[in-house]
């Protein structure tokens, strides 16, 4: 299996808001959660979402991304995904990237579950000959039957995810950067979609993922990154960087969830 390598050296990602004055938008925002407000050289006003990223991942890394709202690890994945270009330094990427961000992206409400299971993975970077092969899998993993065959937008919210979670768990990429968004499904569902997905995860290269579950970052990853106000605040073991995160009772659970893991092997 060939290596996949995820550069970041010093980046720096910042959204620049030309529709605002300087000082009335620091005065109503700065210090609220989000990315750092400043100017640039020209007066406007500058968001910086991401600031001296130092980040390098191999083949085989397992990465969870723990930080409160808006501190920057949507931004951090979508730097990774190439998404987002930095605005300081540099992002190399190296090898096929496969973004699950918002579930319902390249999903068309007017065609059936079947064309948009389709049509979604080839989003994701699959051939229409390898979505076709691996449709009757999808098919039963959804439980949805004669509904596949309807338009998309007969379905509940809950059928949609079924749909979307069955392709993205069907995929083979290098690079997964998965955003956790999935909590539309009822509780039995949601047991066989973390089923898939760590299966996913082990056919994987490298995965970043950004979720507020300590449980779900924990069955999933060995090392995480604390990002905090735009920036690598820690980087180290789950248990350790959900410590100085959330304290020890939070750490406690996650070595809990890392034991049961092993044992289940």
């Amino acid at each position: 299996m060939s290596s996949v390598r995820v550069d970041t050296w010093d980046a720096c990602v910042d959204f620049p808001i030309f529709d605002a004055k300087t000082r009335s938008i620091k005065k109503s925002v700065l210090g609220r959660a989000g990315g750092v407000i400043g100017a640039n050289e020209s007066n406007v006003v500058v968001v910086e979402a991401l600031k001296q990223v130092n980040l390098h991942l191999e083949h085989g890394d397992r990465i969870g991304l723990v930080g409160h709202n808006g501190a920057g690890k949507s931004t951090l994945l979508r730097l990774l995904s190439g998404i987002y270009e930095p605005t300081r330094g540099s992002c190399s990427i190296r090898g096929r990237v496969a973004p699950v961000f918002d579930l319902g992206v390249g999903m068309d409400p007017e065609i059936s579950g079947y064309e948009n299971i389709v049509i979604r993975g080839m989003f994701l970077g699959m051939s229409r000959r390898e979505m076709l092969k691996k449709m009757d899998d999808i098919a039963e993993f959804t439980e949805l039957g004669d509904y596949l065959a309807m338009p998309l937008r007969t379905y509940s919210t809950g059928m949609r995810v079924r749909v979307a979670l069955g392709v993205v768990t069907s995929i083979d990429p290098e690079i997964l950067i998965l955003d956790e968004g999935i909590g539309a499904v009822d509780a039995e569902f949601m047991k066989k979609a973390r089923v898939r997905l760590e299966e996913l995860v082990k056919r994987s290269g490298i995965l970043v993922f950004a979720s507020h579950s300590n449980e779900f970052l924990a069955q999933l990853c060995d090392r995480a990154l604390w990002i905090d106000h735009g920036t690598i605040r820690m980087d180290g073991g789950i248990e350790e960087v959900v410590h100085a995160y959330e304290g020890p009772d939070a750490a406690r659970h996650v070595r809990e969830v890392m034991a049961e893991v092993k044992r289940d092997g």
